[in-house]
């Protein structure tokens, strides 16, 4: 259902408003490139800072763009149960292929409150739902044991997982079944995730290099060990350097010197210093990624 390389889309903004036509250039050059999906409206999105109607129009126009060449998995999270359904109810009437639900962060539930809220989603909307277990963020981790017993829902079809546990894939498999798809959130880890049986990743890395993130899993699955080494090592600053400081700080920097959007944020994130720019050009250098040419549009080698 979900797996490969996806892209956890940027969202442009220009004078601190959407900029509409660097979504919609995005959004369309990432399908150009081979991407195998993509995830609107999720944290590096920018959700946090989004009104409702804003996080709304930017799912339903990605999935007019998307056109169903490629799956849309919308993020619907909330700290607010209530707010997740609403959310989830509208990516599901605008066409997304699924929903990507981030565990309640700041109120702290239980454990049993969170089998609670996922039930709620999965009880209101008819739509194959991803758990988003993101620690750093939200505070708490669910567990492998809360997680097994939401993958007996049929919708909980599976989770991205940004625990940073090498183990936890292995865990999860035996815990979830096979059927049940991970998804890692870590862009430096995703050997040892798809080593750890993993199916893929939801990546902020793929904003600037779709083609080359695309690839790097093709490789992967067909079992050319060398060429997914080649591109893993060519993107590998790349993928740590984008994390220097909060992201999408790093990667909208990226995106501006290939042209693609400004690197405009909203308060009370910042454009990325001067000093994770200087790791950032080195990283996008050591990728082979050149400047924007006349259409736009990024270059890259690979």
């Amino acid at each position: 259902m979900f797996k490969g390389a996806i892209t956890a889309l940027i969202t442009p903004f220009k004078d601190g408003e959407i900029d509409w036509p660097a979504f919609e250039n995005l959004v369309e050059w990432q399908v150009e490139q081979g991407i195998h999906g993509l995830v609107p409206t999720g944290t590096t999105g920018e959700c946090p800072t989004l009104s409702h109607d804003e996080h709304m129009a930017i799912v339903q126009r990605c999935v007019e763009i998307v056109k169903k060449r490629v799956p849309v998995i919308a993020g619907t999270g909330s700290n607010s149960t209530r707010e997740a359904i609403e959310l989830t109810q509208h990516a599901k009437e605008a066409g997304a292929d699924g929903a990507l639900i981030v565990t309640p962060y700041y109120n702290k539930p239980t454990q049993e409150g969170l089998i609670e809220h996922y039930k709620a989603i999965h009880e209101a909307v008819d739509i194959p739902i991803v758990i988003y277990n993101i620690p750093g963020r939200c505070v708490i981790d669910m567990s492998v044991e809360t997680m097994a017993r939401l993958a007996e829902l049929p919708r909980i079809v599976g989770v991205k997982d940004s625990s940073g546990d090498g183990e936890r894939p292995v865990a999860t498999r035996l815990a979830c079944g096979s059927d049940f798809i991970q998804l890692s959130g870590e862009d430096p880890a995703i050997g040892a995730f798809l080593g750890q049986g993993g199916h893929g990743i939801i990546s902020v890395l793929a904003n600037i290099v779709p083609k080359l993130s695309a690839e790097r899993h093709e490789a992967w699955e067909k079992g050319d060990i060398k060429t997914f080494e080649k591109i893993r090592d060519q993107l590998a600053p790349l993928a740590s350097g984008l994390f220097v400081e909060s992201s999408p700080a790093p990667v909208k920097y990226a995106a501006s010197v290939l042209g693609l959007c400004t690197d405009q944020l909203r308060r009370p994130l910042l454009p990325a210093s001067d000093s994770a720019r200087k790791i950032v050009d080195e990283a996008m250098a050591h990728a082979g990624l050149g400047p924007a040419n006349t259409n736009g549009k990024a270059s890259a080698a690979g």
